[in-house]
């Protein structure tokens, strides 16, 4: 484990994708599949793994760009510098997750709990986090830039030195949330919260 897996904590307690089995097959196959296909080589497949439990699955440095893990159990998961550009992460428990440093180009999380992950760092340009529940959680230094946060709950998130510019925050809930030294313009307003 390198002097920053022992900052990050990220190494503890994380289950190896080599271990974890989803449809009869090992993780690590589906993302070896995955790889081939994002590159367009033969024998490649998208990786499609709906509604596993990838709880505490180590995916630091992963490419899952256009995958799909639409309803997965992602909690405690680490991603740490991984592409998830265009990837659908809908209805997913994504709960203290590790999103650090990612690029979410495009990437589709309505609907997700993303209560308490951290996403610092993290390109979330044109992402989807419609009905996304993004409570207590650490998006500093993001960038939100066209993204979709209509209905989303920012509650008590700290966005200090986020980029949030033309983002529809329509019935956005940002309540004690921590937006300073953000950019914030060019966006729909979110509505007052009682």
């Amino acid at each position: 484990m390198g002097i920053l897996d022992s900052l990050l904590g990220a190494g503890k307690g994380l289950r190896s994708p080599r271990g974890i089995k989803h449809g009869g097959k090992r993780v690590s196959d589906i993302l070896a599949e995955h790889g081939k296909f994002f590159r367009g080589e033969p024998g490649g497949v998208r990786a499609n793994l709906e509604g596993a439990d990838l709880s505490r699955a180590d995916f630091r440095g992963a490419n899952l760009s256009q995958a799909t893990l639409a309803g997965c159990n992602l909690e405690s998961a680490n991603f740490f510098g991984g592409r998830l550009c265009g990837t659908d992460l809908s209805k997913c428990n994504l709960k203290m997750a590790k999103l650090q440093k990612c690029d979410m180009t495009e990437v589709k999380l309505v609907g997700s709990d993303l209560t308490g992950a951290d996403l610092s760092g993290s390109e979330v340009f044109r992402g989807d986090l419609t009905d996304a529940i993004i409570r207590n959680a650490t998006v500093r230094g993001t960038v939100l830039r066209q993204a979709v946060l209509k209905n989303t709950d920012l509650s008590g998130s700290d966005l200090g030195l986020a980029s949030v510019r033309e983002v529809d925050l329509s019935g956005a809930k940002l309540d004690q949330a921590d937006l300073s030294k953000a950019v914030v313009r060019d966006n729909k307003k979110a509505a007052p919260t009682t």
